[in-house]
């Protein structure tokens, strides 16, 4: 009996729920130090001096390094992660004269204990000359204020999508303006690395152990030999257990970067722990997008045209996020069938912490903008938004479908979604229940916001590693290992690996291990992202397995004395086909490949050409207090495409989180800075998110569209609820006001901006 879509229990929860689980900061290293950073206060600023005699006079200090320490060592400025970034923009690790946000790192100090190294940065004083900050992103544009005048410019990237848009002939055009704000992604675990020198080996050369809690061992591998110049061979990173990452923890960052420094420069192992606060300001930062939208169409409810302006915001120093756009210009015009359409973008650089990846990256703002635009044209011509929808998406038979900006989705049944979707909430009903309250005049008002989307995942396709072993235990029992690329923080990719070995070779499951996350055991590695695991590493993962079952195959036929090709795998024993009844085991094939010397081994060999595109369709209901403004969200119901899912168990955990997210996006979460770029949200009492109390159990379905790109025909589902939820919650809340001449409600929907909106009706 297969295994591929059944519900199958995590098998790495038991550890982590029992304590058992390999955390960095939980690793014994004996005579480590801690290293405590010396930030910014100010946004903006020269440095004038900084005065390290008191701290580095302190106990337990061993040593307190500045920007000249790292110059003298000769090591340059942060390596530069994406390609057509400006060049004369460059971080430095460690502020080299002028800091451009209030978490910027200035001095490393490195004690005996993180205590003595708190005290010690305590002591260190920096002595400011203020410089004016520039926060908003739109004053970015044209402000006198530019945090590099080498570069004559806050914009550092401008990005286009699509052909000029022609509204001409519309019948109806709407205008709005939609605000993604800033996000910090607040994994459970923030950053936590540690570093340490090996003794010299025979050759005489020393080697690093580096541990990081990240999204790819070997892409941080990678990164430190660019920064060191040093062959990938002199370098081991591991990867243990990950506390979520949501993007952030995929790249660099100089606190991790220097350890190996730090811990040469005092000649013992360095470790680093950040703090909340520490995580919320310098952890990179996700969305940050301003959108002017135009949509036009016509009474009928066809839409024909659509074209947004985007000004990203890039943070203090430009790296992924200054791209987003990017992604946002791909999947512009979402599930709806609209050729006529453009996105053009800017990205400015302010005195903020730096935006990366976060949870969609560039997609959610997609989806956000355009299912927003398509409620805001069904009001415009007194049509429910279902039924807009059903006569603008994109058919099933369309498939492969190239959108309004050239790319090409893969396949998907977005009308069959939503129909699924409205049978399954009872759609009809609750808009009857609306119309009740609206005529009773009810104080708490309902609302329906739907959201039908579309995602790309796996991005621009790729590889990834995968090895199969079969082998004998040392109890005798046949047993399978496995060698993954991917680097898993919480998705579960023991459990799916395990089953998609399982399932090819019949092994029992818990007989299945898998080996990650450390790159002298895992010859290369990618990054975990973009939802990219199942499909690449998974399909390599599910080709290494067939490589062992073809080899196995051959040593069952000469046990057998029969032909290769009329050798059938079933259940775990080999057999002629039409004869089950004579069969061999796994055991006898192994002890004869270990009589002829050969390993029954396997590597996959998949590439996938371009990215998938899961989808789905997502309904939310809310109740509105109209006197208070206050929002509560009391259902919601997702139908979710993800292709052919493995484990639907591991595919609605994925899914229920990712609707958590974006409906804190929705409601709750901004990170804010005051004028003069001050963080006013920088801990868990100031930033708001949604708890378990905030949200209602979650209606989850699967539907399948199989993608053509890979052998199990998956999609990705890690990212798909942040995409989808996030347009369905705020198109409730207007919704729910919209009888009372309210027509849009900016994010997060919280009580004050709800019932402003409600007040600048009056």
């Amino acid at each position: 009996m297969g295994m591929i879509g059944e519900r199958v229990l995590r098998t790495e929860d038991p550890d982590l729920v029992m304590g058992r689980g390999t955390f960095i900061d939980n690793l014994a290293l004996p005579g480590a130090t801690h290293v405590v950073y010396v930030r910014s206060a100010m946004a903006h600023a020269r440095i004038r001096g900084i005065d390290i005699s008191v701290a580095r006079a302190m106990p337990g200090v061993l040593g307190v390094f500045t920007h000249a320490d790292v110059v003298a060592d000769g090591l340059g400025p942060l390596p530069m992660d994406m390609p057509l970034l400006p060049a004369d923009i460059r971080r430095p690790a460690l502020a080299d004269g002028t800091v451009r946000f209030v978490g910027e790192l200035i001095a490393a100090v490195v004690a005996e204990s993180r205590a003595l190294a708190v005290d010690a940065a305590e002591a260190v004083y920096v002595d400011y000359d203020a410089l004016p900050a520039v926060v908003d992103p739109e004053e970015a544009l044209t402000s006198d204020v530019l945090l590099f005048p080498e570069h004559a410019s806050n914009v550092v990237v401008e990005l286009s999508a699509g052909k000029e848009v022609d509204f001409s002939s519309c019948e109806v055009i709407v205008e709005t303006r939609i605000v993604n704000r800033r996000i910090a992604p607040s994994p459970l675990e923030g950053r936590v690395s540690a570093s340490r020198w090996e003794e010299a080996g025979p050759d005489g050369i020393r080697r690093l152990t580096h541990w990081q809690a990240c999204q790819g061992a070997h892409p941080i591998r990678n990164q430190l030999c660019a920064f060191y110049e040093l062959p990938p061979e002199q370098i081991r990173v591991i990867t243990p257990d990950v506390g979520g990452g949501f993007g952030a923890k995929a790249f660099f960052y100089p606190e991790d970067l220097l350890l190996p420094w730090l811990a040469k420069r005092v000649n013992r192992p360095v470790r680093y722990t950040e703090s909340r606060t520490e995580s919320m300001n310098g952890l990179g930062h996700g969305r940050g997008q301003i959108q002017d939208v135009r949509i036009g169409g016509n009474r009928d409810g066809k839409i024909t045209a659509y074209e947004m302006r985007v000004i990203q915001e890039s943070g203090a120093y430009p790296r992924f996020g200054a791209f987003l756009p990017f992604m946002t210009g791909r999947m512009l015009t979402g599930t709806y069938h609209i050729p006529n359409a453009s996105m053009k973008s800017q990205s400015v650089v302010t005195n903020t912490v730096p935006t990366l990846a976060y949870r969609g990256a560039g997609r959610p703002e997609a989806a956000a903008a355009i299912e927003r635009a398509v409620d805001m044209f069904a009001a415009e011509i007194s049509m429910d938004p279902a039924e807009v929808r059903r006569r603008n998406l994109v058919a099933q038979d369309q498939f492969p479908y190239t959108n309004g900006t050239g790319t090409v989705y893969d396949s998907g049944d977005y009308p069959g979604a939503m129909e699924k979707l409205l049978v399954v909430s009872r759609y009809d009903e609750l808009r009857a229940e609306q119309q009740t309250r609206r005529e009773s005049g009810a104080s708490v008002q309902l609302g329906l916001g739907l959201a039908v989307y579309v995602e790309i995942t796996a991005m621009s396709g790729g590889a990834e590693l995968g090895i199969v072993e079969v082998m004998s235990g040392a109890d005798g029992a046949v047993r399978a290992q496995v060698i993954t690329g991917t680097t898993p923080y919480g998705q579960g990719h023991r459990t799916t690996w395990a089953m998609l070995v399982s399932d090819r070779l019949g092994i029992p499951f818990e007989n299945i291990t898998v080996i990650h996350g450390d790159t002298d055991l895992v010859r290369s590695g990618e990054i975990t992202g973009g939802s990219r695991s199942v499909q690449i590493g998974g399909t390599n993962v599910w080709r290494a397995a067939g490589v062992v079952a073809d080899k196995a195959r051959q040593i069952a036929a000469r046990l057998l004395e029969a032909s290769v090709e009329d050798i059938v795998l079933e259940d775990g024993r080999f057999h002629v086909a039409g004869t089950p009844s004579v069969t061999r085991s796994w055991t006898d094939v192994i002890a004869t490949a270990m009589a002829m010397g050969e390993r029954l081994d396997g590597e996959g060999d998949f590439t996938q050409a371009s990215g998938t595109f899961p989808s789905g369709a997502h309904l939310a209901v809310v109740e509105v207090d109209i006197e208070t403004g206050k929002v509560k969200l009391r259902e919601m119901f997702a139908v979710d495409d993800a292709g052919r899912i493995v484990n639907t168990l591991l595919a609605e955990g994925q899914v229920h989180g990712g609707l958590a997210q974006g409906i804190g996006q929705a409601l709750y979460e901004e990170f804010i800075y005051d004028a003069d770029g001050n963080p006013l949200t920088g801990n868990f009492a100031d930033y708001g998110f949604p708890s378990a109390a905030e949200v209602p159990s979650f209606v989850t379905i699967h539907m399948e569209s199989p993608s053509p790109m890979n052998d199990l025909g998956a999609k990705g589902i890690g990212e798909s609820g942040t995409i989808g939820a996030t347009p369905a919650v705020q198109n409730a809340v207007v919704d729910a006001l919209s009888h009372l001449g309210v027509r849009h409600v900016d994010m997060p929907c919280t009580a004050e901006r709800v019932w402003r909106a409600l007040e600048a009706t009056k």
